[in-house]
């Protein structure tokens, strides 16, 4: 199996990495909504960034990748190994899934039957402790993202049939990608997602040209390329662990608080999702970068990749991309220069 492209080896892009670092940090967010340009990395960057964390310590066998035995559910029925090391698991989610694929399937007839609590894991079973990355989310169907955003938010799967009822952890990252040209997303979902990056294939040609020359060097020898970037994936990992820990001991000042609601307001934000999400990802920038508080400097960084509903994407027009970053922007500059009044 060929190794995942390096994290820290990926061109430019600096909004996705730093949303991608900050839901590593803090999976509270509510994962990240990547639309753009095709091949601008956005699943490279996924695949990445777990490639990147430390594995995951489970139990051979669990159909959850359980933590101890006791975290597996009474449903399972695999035999349960020793404790293994397993990379971040990474699951995709197919177009055109079906709501038993990814949930998982209940056997009714056995469990009427021969009162057996017979369950097939899906999609979410596997993906938990992880990733679960959707590509082209804007097409996939309306009810299955609901779904997949509600169970984001508990960490739990339930799976109720006939009277029935199975349930098991799902604490996973969501990633959602698109392309705005093949369809939008409905604003009351968009808002679901706690951030969100637009990309854009680079307009520079040296930055053209280095993409380029890492990817020829990573697909000629990709060991060697590995060894390369090797240093720097391992000071990222070990930033993002630091900041893990020291997530909770970090402080939110008044006046930062009051600049989340500022910032909210003016841009238009419904309901007070907007200023906790912001909040929790200026925190969890601060924690990376080893501060001790949240400032306003933190604040004006991640602003630009919080999506709200009033913040909708835009289409791609003649002058480029029109979408919600220049509004944060705007607000930032205001709110820097008379505390973003009016």
């Amino acid at each position: 199996m060929t190794a995942a492209f390096p994290f820290s080896a990926i061109v430019g892009q600096d909004d996705m990495k730093r949303a991608m670092i900050l839901t590593a940090i803090e999976p509270g967010l509510g994962g990240v909504l990547v639309f753009g340009d095709r091949g601008t990395g956005k699943s490279t960057a996924v695949r990445a960034l777990a490639a990147l964390l430390p594995p995951i310590r489970m139990i051979d066998g669990s159909p959850i990748n359980a933590e101890r035995p006791e975290d597996t559910p009474d449903w399972s029925t695999a035999p349960l190994g020793e404790m293994v090391e397993r990379p971040t698991p990474v699951v995709d989610l197919p177009l055109g899934v079906t709501e038993d694929r990814v949930t998982g399937a209940l056997d009714i007839e056995r469990a009427l039957t021969l009162g057996e609590k017979a369950f097939q894991p899906g999609l979410l079973a596997r993906a938990n402790r992880g990733y679960l990355y959707i590509d082209e989310v804007n097409l996939l169907e309306d009810h299955i993202v609901d779904l997949l955003l509600d169970v984001a938010q508990s960490g739990e799967n339930v799976v109720e049939r006939e009277g029935l009822s199975i349930r098991h952890a799902a604490r996973f990252v969501l990633v959602g990608s698109g392309n705005p040209e093949e369809g939008e997303l409905r604003p009351q979902l968009l808002d679901r997602f706690g951030l969100s990056v637009e990309v854009r294939s680079p307009q520079n040609i040296e930055e053209r040209i280095e993409v380029i020359r890492r990817r020829d060097a990573y697909e000629r020898d990709t060991e060697a390329f590995m060894v390369t970037w090797q240093a720097e994936d391992a000071l990222i990992r070990d930033r993002i662990l630091a900041a893990r820990s020291a997530l909770r001991t970090v402080q939110s000042p008044d006046e930062v608080l009051r600049d989340c609601a500022t910032l909210c307001i003016a841009i238009g934000a419904d309901g007070l999702r907007g200023e906790l999400t912001l909040l929790r990802a200026a925190r969890a920038l601060a924690a990376y970068e080893g501060d001790a508080a949240v400032t306003r400097a933190h604040l004006t960084q991640v602003a630009p990749v919080r999506q709200t509903t009033g913040d909708r994407i835009g289409r791609r027009g003649a002058s480029g991309w029109s979408g919600p970053t220049g509004r944060w922007q705007r607000c930032i500059q205001r709110m820097i220069l008379r505390g973003c009044a009016g």
